[in-house]
């Protein structure tokens, strides 16, 4: 099972001192962020996108990039690839890129993102959404595994034999997930690719993730991808760590009630009791988040949001220290110890190149205009 952070990069003023940093310190930040969750063992660390203010992650492969530069270990992955607003084409050559750039620590996770605006600024109608949605990851999906693409849809200009450069890493694309908070039909269309599915697992009670996560596993069986255990389910969480709790209530207090996301409405204590937030001891975090397999089974990743809210970077690196140093090793043991044999771990680079059979080289060499063929190559 991969543990791991996820940033959305909001720009927000610390309610304890009315500063706000600058977007310079908070892209300085998010790249500390990243380089502490490796230093203490974690697995993944994922950067949303968005082209708004207060956000700045609004080029993830740039950064991701530069993080995948300065660690040897760490997975790297978006917490959110707006599939709706993105051609699919710079996609496919961006992260392919990435991917070998990363010697393969790379995969992505596809979403709509929460910005309603985002849709005419790049061109599109909100109203399309989903469609949107759908057909963009078709055309993905094709480009990474198809040489020559010919290519009709509704929301973009044709392609005719069309080849995305770089291929992807030893010929394997990177792993998919799609991440939604309520939308049933990416649900729909994780199971049917087999791809995995990523619940938010923020702001909604545990019986709507136990919904999203059961449908999307019951439709991954339909497809006949594996049994309704075997789907890959990755939740998102949110936590505020002290060594004790009343502590831990006591200094994340503020930043709670005037976080832009969930100020100003339902009590710091009625959120936690409502929804997955957790505040307080490494052992009350390790209790909630062994608790979400009741509801949701046996899952692959868990990643945890730290760094919002105006939380200062001091304060979020020591949230890691302890995480990294007394969370994360126990729920390792104890998810392992009570997964099945027959219920996959989650996937890599290096088991999806297992299951294609082995590496290959992808290189693609471009055809003679004259001749109508490719080069002799020497291998």
């Amino acid at each position: 099972m991969q543990f791991g952070v996820f940033t959305v990069g909001d720009v927000t003023v610390d309610p304890t001192t009315g500063r706000e940093p600058t977007e310079h310190e908070r892209i300085k930040a998010m790249v500390a962020i990243a380089l502490k969750a490796e230093e203490v063992g974690l697995d993944v660390f994922a950067a949303g996108e968005h082209h708004n203010p207060p956000f700045v992650p609004s080029s993830p492969t740039t950064m991701l990039g530069h993080i995948a530069a300065r660690t040897e270990r760490l997975l790297l992955s978006t917490a959110t690839t707006l599939i709706t607003t993105n051609d699919p084409v710079k996609i496919a050559e961006d992260y392919a890129m990435l991917q070998h750039l990363s010697d393969g620590r790379v995969d992505l996770m596809m979403g709509r993102g929460n910005t309603g605006p985002v849709y005419p600024w790049f061109g599109k109608d909100i109203r399309a959404g989903i469609p949107l949605a759908i057909e963009n990851y078709d055309l993905l999906h094709r480009l990474w595994r198809e040489d020559v693409v010919d290519w009709k849809g509704k929301y973009r200009t044709p392609l005719q034999s069309f080849t995305s450069t770089p291929r992807p890493l030893d010929g394997v694309p990177p792993f998919v997930w799609h991440g939604s908070i309520r939308s049933p039909e990416i649900a729909e269309q994780a199971a049917y690719y087999g791809d995995g599915f990523f619940a938010n697992h923020i702001f909604w009670p545990k019986e709507h993730t136990e919904r999203m996560v059961g449908l999307y596993r019951e439709r991954y069986a339909h497809y006949g991808h594996g049994s309704a255990d075997q789907a890959i389910v990755g939740l998102g969480g949110q936590v505020f760590l002290r060594r004790n709790s009343q502590d831990a209530v006591r200094e994340f207090r503020p930043y709670f009630d005037n976080a832009p996301v969930y100020g100003h409405g339902p009590s710091l204590e009625e959120f936690t009791r409502e929804t997955p937030l957790t505040v307080g001891s490494p052992q009350q975090v390790i209790d909630r988040t062994l608790s979400f397999r009741e509801y949701v089974g046996d899952y692959q990743r868990q990643l945890f949001l730290m760094d919002h809210a105006g939380l200062p970077l001091k304060t979020v690196l020591e949230q890691l220290d302890l995480l990294g140093e007394e969370v994360v090793p126990v729920l390792r043991k104890e998810f392992a110890a009570l997964r099945p044999a027959h219920v996959p771990e989650a996937p890599t680079h290096a088991s999806l190149v297992a299951a294609a059979g082995g590496a290959k080289d992808s290189t693609v060499h471009a055809v003679d205009d004259v001749t109508g063929k490719a080069p002799e190559v020497s291998r």
